[in-house]
């Protein structure tokens, strides 16, 4: 294989259908895994219409969630192409609600796919990146890594998981030449947030938080509609696959660098107040 190998989880629609596009016309073989194929019409047309070939690229069935679909993936790849120069950690999704009215299991099935999966495929990929000494691994995390919104917990309690998972991984690989990076995107039209929402079930009146939540469903859909371009979040992408020395965390989106600089000094009594005012 005389091109960079990057292999991306969940292609079939947002980041992951986006990034899968841009570095196929950057020149990488990419290959885009999805937990269903029968999603994979929207990336083939997206291809298309960017005048590509699907020739440069495969489509592969993965589910993050399970090990022995992983290893077969990352098996096949090593053992047809040879490498794998990237892996982009992109499959997850949000799960809406507040604490109260939220299951253990639906706790235990958000960390399965956005933290575990994540660890999964990582220690899938690590010991072919150690053993040729190099390699980037890029974890699409997100502003609610660092930041604890209300009414998603148990995504937010993922992506702070993901956050220290790689941090000490970037530590533990540094020494082998593979490098950890973390992209923190804020909101963005990508509907994460709304289907988030809708995760949460239906809003039933007589619940104490109804009224909190109601105002976070309009706040969703209007992110929806007047989120940032997520192809923002695709060009940051492709400059940290060109850096030689990335930074660990990478935020993007509108406003959200002097939110992190008021988060860090503000009190937390100022913060409290600012997310009461909100809700």
């Amino acid at each position: 294989m005389n091109r960079k190998v990057v292999l991306i989880t969940g292609t079939s629609s947002g980041f992951g259908l986006l990034t899968s596009v841009a570095l196929l016309r950057e020149g990488y073989y990419v290959v885009a895994t999805m937990r269903d194929l029968t999603k994979q019409t929207a990336l083939k047309q997206a291809v298309r219409e960017a005048g590509l070939s699907l020739a440069d690229m495969e489509i592969q069935p993965l589910d993050v969630t399970s090990e022995a679909s992983i290893q077969s993936v990352v098996d096949d790849v090593l053992g047809r192409l040879g490498q794998i120069d990237v892996l982009i950690n992109n499959a997850g999704y949000a799960h809406g609600g507040f604490i109260e009215e939220i299951s253990m299991q639906e706790y235990r099935e958000q960390f399965e796919t956005n933290f575990f999966g994540a660890v999964a495929m990582t220690k899938a990929v690590l010991p072919s990146m150690r053993e040729r000494r190099r390699g980037k691994i890029v974890m699409i995390s997100s502003i609610s890594g660092r930041f604890g919104f209300p009414g998603m917990s148990p995504y937010t309690s993922s992506k702070y998981a993901l956050e220290g998972f790689s941090e000490s991984l970037r530590h533990e690989m540094r020494p082998f030449g593979v490098q950890v990076v973390l992209v923190e995107p804020a909101s963005y039209r990508t509907a994460i947030w709304a289907k988030g929402i809708e995760r949460g079930g239906e809003i039933v009146d007589d619940s104490p938080y109804a009224p909190a939540m109601k105002k976070m469903a309009r706040y969703a859909e209007a992110m929806d509609q007047r989120g940032s371009d997520p192809r923002e979040v695709i060009t940051l992408i492709s400059r940290v696959l060109r850096e030689r020395e990335p930074a660990l965390r990478h935020p993007i989106g509108k406003g959200l660098r002097p939110l992190l600089l008021l988060l860090k000094f503000l009190p937390q009594r100022m913060v409290d107040k600012m997310v009461a005012k909100r809700m």
